[in-house]
């Protein structure tokens, strides 16, 4: 046992000292290493240092090099840009010597110039002189002063550019007339020709006829109830007089008239005439031309194949059934008015449809005309922008009497289509003193022109012929007198259709044989 202990103890003693021994030679080692590492960088260190202060040394050298070629190019720009700014002093001193060179030229000029105005001034005088002279020598030899020769010699010269003004339009109308006139005929005529409509004649006032005369009494009623309730409830004068089975119903608003008419139709007819009742037959007539008027609205769309319209614009176009103008009825010439422009625009190639649907709402304003203020183009304008119709059918609303200048070629196919309707014969009717009041006033205008002799309406006042005095009017001059003629008529004078104006110049030479 005591052998073992002695034997691990010697081991263990071992173990120690080749463990320190292996310490120290490791220390050795590591000290040796450490020595080598300084010196290797020491060595380091000192290569290095060598090449920073070479590296130093040539940027250093580089950056004197760089300034010293930096610093030679400036000096040679300065030297550049001395030179251009001595050139520039040169050439701006001699320009000032040149502007004061011109200068003086100029003031030289200045005073020759002023010495050639005062020597013109003095010349203009002269002449101005002489002239004033020559104006008093030529007034004693003519006679005249100088104002007057002045407007003799303007006559002159008006009479001149009157006469080359009628020559050259003569000339162009004719040159026109030969390609124009025979397709507006031809166009007019199949359109004319192509349309035709029936139209009644009315009035402002409606006849009923009574079975007796016995019915007036009760017509009228006790203390004139009965008359007083039907002029009441339908604005309408009934008119009772010695006419024998009949009574008269006066009244400027055809619908009431119209409605007046069968209210007392049906009140006669029934028998039992008494104001509860006329009321009752009042409404049934009111229900009944209602329905008349839708009717002969959608009547006129379907005529002229206008479609689209605002239903209230359909029924103020049955209302126009119950309107006249000049005994023409006006529904029926709308119709007209519509299928006439149609027609013309197919020949045209135009639009035929919205030809159509201007052609039968151009007198849509007559339905309110008689109860609002303004003329029947104002009202129908209003009418149409109320129910957005299109521009193009308002415009041609608007010109078609002329009130504004057309802009397109539907309004200018309106005025016509209204113009033949109006103008077609039987298609209005004129009283008496109307008709011959329009053919005098005609006259009086033609004969109020310089040079006219005579002048008369003929052809129920759709030609007046003009005669004028040879000596006064030359051929040249005719055809601008005729388009005098023509517009004082068109600014003075209002009436259906166009009106023809022929001036006839006639000369005769007379001779005796003794």
């Amino acid at each position: 046992m005591v052998g073992i202990i002695i034997t691990i103890v010697c081991a263990i003693v071992v173990a120690t000292g080749t463990f320190f021994g292996g310490i120290q030679y490791r220390i050795k080692i590591g000290e040796a290493q450490i020595g080598g590492a300084e010196k290797k960088a020491n060595d380091i260190i000192s290569d290095a240092k060598n090449k920073a202060e070479n590296k130093k040394r040539e940027i250093l050298l580089e950056t004197k090099e760089e300034v010293l070629k930096t610093k030679t190019e400036a000096e040679r720009e300065i030297k550049v840009q001395r030179d251009e700014v001595v050139k520039q002093e040169n050439r701006l001193m001699q320009k000032e010597e040149n502007l004061d060179q011109k200068t003086a030229q100029i003031d030289q000029k200045n005073q020759q110039l002023d010495e050639k105005n005062k020597q013109l001034n003095g010349k203009l005088a002269e002449a101005e002189e002489i002239r004033s002279k020559h104006i008093t020598e030529l007034e004693k030899i003519a006679s005249l002063t100088r104002e007057e020769a002045k407007k003799v010699l303007i006559e002159n010269i008006k009479d001149e550019a009157k006469l080359e003004a009628a020559q050259s339009l003569k000339r162009i109308e004719e040159e026109t007339k030969e390609n124009s006139q025979i397709l507006a005929k031809n166009i007019l005529g199949t359109a004319i020709q192509r349309c035709a409509a029936d139209h009644i004649a009315e009035f402002t006032v409606s006849v009923v006829n009574l079975p007796n005369d016995e019915i007036k009494g009760r017509i009228i009623g006790r203390e004139g109830r009965n008359i007083r309730t039907f002029e009441t409830l339908t604005g309408i004068d009934f008119i009772i007089d010695d006419t024998p089975e009949a009574i008269v119903l006066s009244g400027f608003d055809p619908v009431r008239r119209e409605v007046a008419r069968l209210t007392l139709e049906k009140a006669v007819a029934d028998g039992r005439i008494q104001p509860a009742k006329i009321e009752e037959f009042f409404e049934s007539s009111k229900k009944e031309v209602a329905q008349i008027i839708k009717q002969e609205g959608d009547r006129a769309t379907f005529e002229t194949n206008v479609h689209g319209l605002h239903p209230e614009l359909v029924k103020l176009l049955g209302r126009l059934k119950y309107r006249t103008s000049f005994g023409q009825n006006v529904l029926n010439h709308s119709i007209e008015v519509a299928n006439i422009a149609g027609l013309l625009a197919a020949e045209l190639g135009e639009d035929i449809t919205l030809a159509k649907r201007a052609g039968l709402l151009h007198d849509i304003g007559k339905t309110a005309d008689q109860e609002q203020e303004g003329s029947h183009v104002t009202i129908g304008v209003e009418i149409a922008r109320k129910y957005k119709e299109k521009d193009a059918v308002i415009h041609a609303i608007a010109a078609h009497h002329g009130d504004i200048e057309a802009q397109s070629v539907i309004a200018v196919l309106i005025q016509a289509a209204d113009a033949i309707s109006a103008a077609r014969p039987g298609a209005r009717r004129e009283n008496v003193e109307t008709y011959i009041k329009r053919l005098r006033q005609l006259e009086d205008i033609a004969t109020g022109f310089k040079g006219v002799d005579k002048a008369f309406a003929i052809q129920a006042g759709r030609e007046i012929r003009i005669m004028v005095k040879p000596d006064a009017v030359n051929e040249s001059t005719t055809l601008m007198l005729a388009k005098d003629v023509a517009k004082k008529i068109e600014s003075e004078m209002e009436y259906p259709g166009q009106i023809k104006v022929n001036v006839i110049r006639e000369t005769r030479a007379i001779e005796y044989a003794s």
